[in-house]
């Protein structure tokens, strides 16, 4: 498997996945242009992917949407609630807890987020497994198990608790990036990254960083610190940036 965020922050977030036989998107948050060049940067045909995923309807995640699908004709799966949100799709499919995607396995984990609807993803394909959430306040427990172990956590760290809650951000929308309904802190997301990670991990993209309320340098720090007084360790942790896409990372 293999795997490049095209984009990842408030203002835009794409992700895509491939195996040798299946193409997918996480997510059109950015210009249906924008996609369109960073795939072509990757040598893919936008109208050969077989999928896009939709995590939830806000518009940093569904902004290229409607120009893209309109262009290319993809299958879009979502839920029966992100529907009324993206009334204009033709092709769509409403995903199940768990389904396949050619020869990708798709775990569709329910996110909390202030949205009709939210999800996260664990994608698998010949023992190998990708993990992607971003937009929770927290993640639930009856989910830990499934989590635990995998190669790559594509994970939000959204921003730095005390820089929030010091910054600009009017008072009810810091409530509401540290409701439940909101975003991981770089807190929160390290504890979650140090209980699950094993010794199948091989990377950590830390993604979603909020551009007035954290810094890559905090959000790796507190994740470092974090796997150091638990006596763990990674040895590729990325930094995913608004404006560049990562590199291509294969497992």
């Amino acid at each position: 498997m293999r795997v490049c965020v095209l984009s990842s922050g408030s203002k835009g977030n794409t992700t895509y996945i491939e195996t040798d036989t299946t193409r997918i998107l996480i997510d059109i948050g950015n210009s249906a242009k924008y996609v369109k060049e960073k795939l072509e940067d990757l040598n893919v045909d936008p109208s050969s992917l077989d999928a896009i995923l939709i995590t939830h309807t806000h518009i940093d995640h569904v902004k290229g949407l409607k120009v893209f699908v309109k262009k290319f004709d993809i299958p879009v799966y979502i839920t029966d609630r992100m529907l009324s949100c993206l009334d204009y799709l033709c092709n769509y499919r409403f995903m199940d807890e768990e389904f396949d995607i050619k020869d990708i396995h798709v775990n569709s984990i329910k996110t909390s987020h202030d949205t009709p609807d939210s999800r996260g993803f664990i994608l698998s394909c010949n023992d190998k497994s990708i993990v992607y959430i971003t937009d929770t306040g927290y993640i639930n427990k009856k989910y830990f198990d499934v989590l635990k172990n995998r190669n790559v956590y594509i994970m939000e760290s959204n921003h730095d608790i005390e820089m929030l809650s010091n910054g600009s951000y009017p008072f009810k929308l810091r409530q509401r990036i540290l409701s439940d309904k909101g975003h991981l802190s770089n807190y929160d997301s390290s504890k979650y990254l140090s209980s699950f990670i094993g010794d199948n991990t091989k990377y950590i993209l830390l993604a979603h960083l909020s551009e007035e309320n954290n810094t890559k340098e905090l959000a790796y720090e507190t994740l470092i610190n974090k796997l150091n007084s638990d006596n763990k360790h990674i040895d590729n942790i990325i930094i995913t940036q608004q404006d560049k896409e990562t590199e291509l990372i294969e497992v």
